[in-house]
């Protein structure tokens, strides 16, 4: 069947009114019905106008009904001449670029409020360790490339000792139980519910995503993400999930939602771009109205993404488990890129963390320090001028052009043996001097969170990079 062919005048003819309906009915024809005939496309097109109402949020002609019902009003968007409200936290520590690009999302007609963490430094968008909450709209690039990247700590009745004792038995557990990079899968796939997701059947850009993420599912990402066999040493007694003070053997891992969030990333920022324009400084910022078609599937898919990052921790430590013997005596986790709906001084807010972890009151969390420093588990203490946050990690101190430009395989190897840790995989921007120190960046944070336990890595794999 020849591909289809549509013009303007052919839905001005059956009624269509002049305009960015037309332009819409269009684009999504040719997308999704390309192979239909012209006929029966125009006969769907009189069938959607008749009664717009009745397909809005429809996954795919919604957006031709929303452009028939509520028009979405395209123009380029002024930042503000004053910045919202904003706090730094170890605003010593943190280079320019970072601080300018959060000025920027400060000045956003959408923005109410703003906090930049102790591990900040330059993103897209929003700065790495960026905070901001807007009214009513959400922003593809303050989440993030890599929706719903998350640590994951589960703690074992394990006598830390075997970890030395018996190291190339937990060496050859990474090396067998974990996937890296992007071409790596799994060879027997697991299912998980979140396959089932309704996203996958309703949204048609998802629905192309099913394959990848059937097959990505329980495997890690490339860069700074990692699965670790260490210490981990609880010193509070009274923590939430009732685990004695003392020393276990821990699991900690680290990753997001692989293809899947990046695709979704991908388009919808894309659609953000063209619906919100902005100057030159700010065009990564453009936002999605959560009133609008685009909105509204970009939140649903953004959760998904989450949802499945979930789902690739729980593998990741299912599996593990298994080999070790042993099931966990806790779990702790939690998203640090991500939108939530929460109540900032009074009013519901979309909160975007960007390599921040939520430290709402009570709430656990895991930040990570590098390869051969500890990582903390935390209690938010809830701090409002933080946006009920904290940082996500040490944070960079180097980019990875200049980590890879002044660092050396002999001193990463001589920091690595000075730690006793054992490192399969990673690059030399992922070195330990590439990061600041998170004890600093812990002692910025002392009003955001309680320190519950530590974490010290022996046994590090990471993408062969």
């Amino acid at each position: 069947m020849a591909k289809l062919k549509l013009k303007g005048k052919d839905l001005i003819n059956i009624g269509y009114p002049k305009g960015k309906a037309i332009s819409i009915a269009i684009d999504t024809m040719l997308k999704h019905y390309k192979r239909e005939r012209k006929d029966k496309v125009l006969q769907r097109l009189k069938t959607i106008l008749k009664n717009p109402e009745k397909y809005v949020g429809d996954g795919y002609v919604g957006k031709i009904a929303e452009a028939l019902v509520t028009p979405v009003e395209i123009k380029t968007q002024e930042l503000k001449q004053h910045r919202v409200p904003f706090t730094i936290y170890g605003e010593n520590g943190i280079e320019e670029e970072a601080k300018r690009q959060l000025f920027t999302a400060l000045k956003l007609p959408i923005a109410k409020k703003g906090a930049l963490m102790a591990d900040g430094h330059a993103g897209y968008g929003l700065p790495i360790g960026g905070v901001l909450a807007t009214e009513q709209a959400v922003i593809p690039y303050g989440v993030g490339v890599d929706i719903g990247c998350r640590m994951s700590l589960s703690i074992y009745d394990i006598n830390v000792s075997y970890l030395e004792g018996h190291k190339d038995k937990y060496v050859q557990m990474l090396q067998k139980h974990t996937r890296f990079g992007a071409y790596e899968i799994h060879d027997k796939v697991p299912m998980d519910e979140v396959l089932e997701h309704h996203a996958f059947k309703e949204i048609p850009m998802v629905k192309k995503l099913y394959n990848k993420a059937y097959k990505q599912l329980g495997s890690s990402g490339g860069g700074n993400h990692f699965v670790e066999f260490g210490s981990v040493e609880i010193t509070d007694p009274n923590n939430e999930f009732g685990v004695p003070v003392g020393k276990y053997l821990g699991i900690l891992s680290h990753s997001g939602s692989r293809g899947l969030g990046a695709n979704i990333a991908k388009h919808y920022t894309k659609l953000a771009m063209k619906q919100t324009p902005l100057p030159q400084e700010a065009k990564h910022l453009a936002w999605l109205d959560l009133n609008t078609h685009d909105g509204q599937e970009y939140w649903i898919a953004m959760n998904l993404a989450g949802t499945y990052a979930s789902a690739c921790h729980r593998d990741i430590h299912r599996r593990l488990s298994k080999a070790l013997g042993a099931r966990p005596l806790a779990t702790i986790e939690n998203h640090h890129n991500f939108a939530w709906k929460e109540e900032v001084d009074g009013k519901e807010m979309i909160v975007h963390r960007k390599g921040a972890t939520p430290a709402q009151k009570n709430v656990l969390g895991i930040i990570p320090g590098s390869m051969t420093a500890p990582g903390f588990i935390v209690r938010g203490k809830g701090n409002l001028a933080a946006i009920h946050s904290a940082s996500h990690g040490a944070g960079r101190q180097l980019s990875r052009r200049k980590a890879k430009n002044s660092i050396t395989n002999s001193e990463v190897k001589k920091v690595l043996k000075d730690h006793g840790v054992t490192l399969l995989g990673g690059g030399i921007d992922e070195a330990p001097m590439a990061y600041k120190d998170i004890h600093k960046v812990m002692a910025s944070q002392t009003d955001l969170v309680d320190v519950v336990g530590m974490f010290h890595p022996k046994i590090v794999r990471m993408d062969k990079n």
